[in-house]
């Protein structure tokens, strides 16, 4: 291990007495490392609300914090050296892809919905019931990750690839090199349009996963040109996502229910000590009850609703947040996407089924949405310390860095709802919303589709049988709906290509090339994602489409 691991030891191989000797972890809260880590926070809140509302995108910030604080660590002050450490590179790609995420989906995705549906008087209600789902959202990821709902194992691609980048920017050599051609192959084949990083995750994730992935991705992409039959106007995807999501939420719960009290021992010391899955998830579905009756409360949504009804929907709120939180959870872990708008958009139509008012499904939709990003982003960036930390070689230290990253997190949150509070009046005044936000209003205001229900219902059945069949570790029928929801047949190609290059490489190089293998797509995934931002940027900044 290299003597990064500490906040300021110098670059190179770390001689015998310094692996066996105590390792601390960098503090998120102290001196020059909360100054960088707010200033990253802001930074990546301003870069997420402008790039969600010119060109409806929110990209991946993570190695930008990574780069800026590998650039300060060659600064030859003494003040700048604790950058060095890779772990507090960690902590500094955790602060701002958190910031970004949550600044733009959890945040103002949200109060963008009672805005454009002109009830402006539902904007700060909405503001703090998000901005408190926001901050749940990513606790509970913190408390399941590790565990066998969410394991440190799981692919988490990004986070691969946010650790490679900075182990490499560590370790320099061949590990370097490997990754720096893994990155001008990302950003090359991203120049030309091609979604490299479904290329990079198909070195990394479940074989089986991501085949259904790729095969949702190819199925929605040439159904019409080929067939003339759009799937999603047909309510296929979401139809599909329904029946795999709630057999996964058995799955999950059927899971929980067969640990032994040694089993469930063992998890609950990987994850936090005395804390069960168990105990998180009732704390998750509380948390959300409470959330939604304050937004409900808040709102005034007793003065449009019975008493039952009123109930109901709360119910029903806090369900589809939770849901909508695990399902984007899931398939963040196995494809490295998350399908946050298209599952937000299910639970809206289930919600318009059942009869909901329009301000109760403006509310509903706002609070779902909210719901997702920050945990499955929380999920990258524990998976890239779990890395960098060693696999959890040394379980105090992983523990402890654990622990610093959900409280960068945690920092960048709360800077980004200010940041928001300030911002989205500016925004909204002068016409700039997300885009998304105005599908889920027309789909609010032209009300339910008629035959919708027995699409939705017809189309779950294959979808619960291919999740059922898969079980709760391929999670087959969840990322093929995932796939389907996304109109990108390129990524199917580039997720195709790339596990026939994976099985090929398996076979004939073994343990060693699939080492190798790791490092290369991780670069690729890290060009992919530098590209897109500061082309995204571009494009922001100037105008181009």
């Amino acid at each position: 291990m290299s003597t990064s691991s500490t906040p300021h030891a110098p670059f190179g191989a770390a001689s015998a007495a310094a692996r066996h000797a105590p390792q601390f972890h960098p503090q998120a809260l102290s001196g020059g490392n909360l100054v960088l880590l707010a200033l990253l926070s802001v930074f990546g809140a301003v870069i997420g609300i402008q790039l969600l509302v010119t060109l409806g995108v929110t990209p991946n910030t993570s190695i930008i914090g990574a780069l800026v604080a590998m650039i300060l660590a060659r600064v030859p002050l003494q003040m700048m050296a604790g950058y060095r450490s890779v772990h507090f590179q960690n902590l500094a790609q955790s602060a701002i892809s958190s910031a970004t995420f949550g600044a733009a989906n959890s945040l103002l995705l949200p109060i963008a919905i009672p805005f454009l549906m002109g009830r402006p008087e539902l904007v700060m209600p909405m503001f703090i019931g998000v901005s408190c789902a926001m901050l749940l959202d990513g606790y509970l990821l913190y408390r399941m990750f590790n565990t066998k709902i969410f394991p440190a194992s799981g692919a988490w691609p990004p986070g691969v690839a946010a650790a490679e980048a900075i182990k490499a920017g560590d370790k320099g050599g061949k590990q370097a090199a490997l990754l720096g051609a893994g990155m001008l192959v990302g950003a090359v084949g991203s120049w030309f349009k091609i979604p490299m990083s479904a290329f990079g995750t198909a070195f990394i994730g479940n074989i089986w996963a991501l085949s259904m992935f790729g095969v949702g991705l190819l199925l929605r992409g040439y159904a019409q040109p080929l067939f003339g039959y759009d799937i999603n106007k047909a309510y296929i995807p979401h139809g599909m996502m329904i029946g795999a999501g709630l057999v996964a939420l058995v799955q999950v719960g059927m899971v929980l229910m067969k640990k032994s009290t040694q089993a469930e021992a063992e998890a609950t010391e990987e994850n936090m000590p005395g804390r069960s899955v168990g105990t998180t998830l009732r704390m998750g579905g509380l948390g959300y009850i409470l959330l939604a009756a304050g937004v409900s409360l808040l709102g005034g949504l007793y003065a449009e609703m019975s008493t039952g009804m009123l109930i109901a929907f709360i119910l029903y709120a806090a369900f589809a947040a939770f849901v909508h939180e695990m399902i984007v959870g899931i398939a963040a872990m196995h494809s490295g996407w998350f399908p946050a708008f298209a599952v937000a958009l299910i639970t809206l139509l289930l919600g318009l089924l059942l009869g909901f008012p329009v301000t109760a499904l403006a509310v509903l939709c706002g609070f779902s949405v909210a719901t997702g990003p920050a945990f499955a982003d929380m999920g990258y960036d524990l998976k890239a310390g779990f890395i960098l930390r060693g696999h959890g070689a040394d379980p105090a230290f992983e523990l402890e860095g654990r622990k610093q990253q959900l409280i960068a997190a945690m920092l960048a949150f709360v800077i980004a709802i200010p940041v928001v509070y300030i911002a989205h009046g500016i925004y909204f005044a002068q016409g700039l919303v997300p885009p998304v936000a105005k599908v889920y209003v027309a789909t609010i205001n032209a009300g339910a589709v008629p035959g919708i229900a027995q699409q939705l219902f017809l189309w779950a059945i294959p979808g619960a049988i291919i999740q059922f069949i898969g079980g709760p570790k391929r999670q087959l029928g969840v990322l093929l709906a995932t796939g389907l929801l996304i109109a990108n047949p390129m990524a199917g190609w580039a997720v195709a290509v790339g596990i026939a290059l994976r099985l090929l490489l398996e076979k004939f190089g073994g343990d060693k090339a699939r080492g190798y293998m790791e490092v290369f797509a991780g670069g690729v995934i890290a060009g992919d994602a530098l590209f897109s931002f500061f082309n995204a940027t571009l494009a922001a900044k100037f105008g181009k489409k």
